[in-house]
């Protein structure tokens, strides 16, 4: 009979299929305490993947490599569809392979294959090398490395179940029955539902001395209703944010029970007024303004982004140059504070560290309204560090597979609550006449995030402290600096709700990353509303 290591010698598939049959052994444990809460099932290091990484890392450094770090990952990817009453799709993917990045006098290289064996590995790890070697040519300056402390420990995502290995029939089951009880609603003609799933299993290895394995899970929940009447139709998309959590997550949602409601939404569409254009005061429910603070903040402060790096694929930064904005650039009011990082429960990009074995953090990207901080790497940090005080990394290093090059990507960015436990109740008590805006709609903004038009799914019109009636046809629009600084009134921590995108878009070529935005309700004073509306 083979052996597992037999198996994985013999060919990248034969690695998967091995990988599936048989399980890795456990290693130590070491996370900060209470980080897995009781879940304390975290697979170790695999025997054959660490000496696998080695073998990388040692042909890295014959071929000239000052430091290099190899990544092993075994990706898990299941999408399931349905649209009335049958399934429309279903993908099940996997792939598992080596990326080998290599720092030779200065400069990268990256290669990456699937052949996972010692010679697949040794021949990455030198063209990692040859590529890093070939760059020097082009490279604008040296790369200098924040220091790290080596780590040795694994992680993996807190679930009671994991969603990947739910049956399909069971998945299938109860989006059909949720797309049931959305048809019942009078009007309501067509339903969609789905579920994005993904199982990331990866090792990092570096000269360093740091090898972690962790395993992510991230679920994400999909339901839009569509209901005709008089000639017209009108969608609702619930906004089921997607979460780095199990198929608990998925079951608290109860999406059968809920659909009539979802569904009611898109039928009473129909009736809604068509908003007046002018200004209004602007109270943006937090389903709504992840996607503001995604877009407005989160990436503007992606330091690549400020300094040129990243421009062709979506735009560069107005948050530019560093040193005419840290601690110069008022973002908003005394009392806004955004914080990004790595560490929130239940977030799409909660980890124990990053793909260069930087350990989670918790920074504050916004302090009092004077943004303070960008978003790093290893290799960003020593840009800035003597503008910030900082000299490390804020562990923002990601890659969205093996055959991947890690590279600065967006933590959890979110607005955190007023001191007062402000509702949504008060801030419309408070409002004379305004516009809630709920759930995420249709989004423009411009390369350097800055002039920027926003809808939503559903909107109600404010007056003299009430609610008085659904509108629709609403867009906002403004200017980044302008928007945030005409923030008034935020909610207290009950009213906090944790948004994000289970995929977010970056680099050439691309790559996607999920992210999670936490928020609270905000109201936003004299904002210019738009119709969208066909026959505006």
């Amino acid at each position: 009979m083979h052996s597992r290591r037999d198996f994985l010698k013999g060919s990248a598939a034969a690695a998967l299929a091995a990988a599936s049959v048989r399980p890795p052994r456990h290693g130590a444990l070491l996370v900060p305490p209470g980080a897995l809460g009781d879940d304390t099932r975290a697979p170790g290091t695999d025997a054959f993947v660490e000496d696998l990484a080695m073998e990388a890392l040692n042909a890295a450094r014959d071929a000239g490599a000052s430091y290099a770090d190899a990544r092993i990952g075994r990706y898990r990817r299941q999408f399931v569809a349905t649209r009335e009453r049958q399934v429309t799709g279903v993908n099940d993917s996997e792939s598992y392979g080596i990326g080998v990045r290599a720092l030779v006098q200065g400069s990268w290289g990256f290669a990456a294959t699937s052949d996972l064996t010692r010679e697949g590995a040794q021949q990455a790890a030198r063209e990692a090398a040859r590529l890093a070697r070939a760059a020097r040519t082009t490279q604008r300056r040296p790369i200098e490395l924040a220091p790290v402390t080596p780590v040795k420990g694994t992680w993996r995502t807190p679930v009671t179940r994991d969603p990947v290995d739910v049956p399909i029939e069971e998945k299938v089951a109860l989006l059909l029955a949720a797309n049931e009880a959305a048809l019942k609603v009078p009007k309501v003609r067509f339903v969609n539902s789905g579920m994005s799933l993904l199982r990331e299993e990866k090792t990092l290895a570096t000269t360093d001395g740091t090898l972690v394995t962790q395993t992510f899970v991230r679920v994400g929940p999909q339901f839009t209703a569509t209901a005709i009447g008089d000639g017209e139709f009108q969608s609702y998309t619930e906004e089921l944010a997607p979460r780095g959590e199990g198929w608990e997550y998925i079951e608290s949602l109860d999406m059968v029970r809920n659909a009539t409601q979802w569904a009611s939404l898109a039928a009473e569409k129909l009736t809604a007024r068509s908003v007046e254009v002018g200004r209004y005061d602007l109270i943006l429910h937090p389903t709504n303004l992840w996607l503001t603070i995604h877009e407005s903040i989160g990436h503007p402060t992606e330091l690549d982004r400020a300094m040129g790096y990243e421009a062709n694929y979506a735009g560069t930064s107005f948050i530019a140059p560093p040193e005419k904005q840290i601690g110069k650039l008022k973002y908003g009011p005394a009392f806004m504070n955004i914080q990004g990082d790595r560490t929130q429960d239940g977030s799409l990009a909660r980890v124990a560290w990053d793909d260069e074995g930087v350990p989670a953090d918790r920074w504050l990207i916004v302090d009092k309204g004077m943004f303070k901080d960008y978003q790093t790497t290893r290799e960003q940090a020593a840009w800035i560090s003597d503008l910030t005080g900082v000299k490390r990394s804020h562990g923002c290093s990601f890659a969205d597979s093996w055959s991947s090059v890690q590279f600065q990507r967006m933590p959890n960015v979110s607005l955190l609550p007023a001191e007062q436990d402000v509702s949504l109740d008060d801030i419309v008590a408070d409002t004379q006449r305004g516009i809630i805006v709920k759930n995420r709609g249709s989004w423009s903004i411009d390369h350097q995030r800055y002039n920027f038009q926003f809808s939503g799914q559903v909107f109600y019109e404010v007056r003299n402290g009430k609610i008085t009636g659904m509108l629709k046809d609403v867009a906002y629009q403004s200017r980044t600096p302008d928007f945030w600084n005409s923030m008034d009134m935020i909610g207290g921590k009950s009213s906090y709700w944790l948004g994000g995108s289970f995929g977010d878009g970056k680099g050439e070529p691309g790559q996607s990353n999920s992210v999670s935005h936490g928020c609270v309700p905000a109201r936003f004073r004299a904002v210019n509303i738009v119709n969208t509306g066909r026959n505006a």
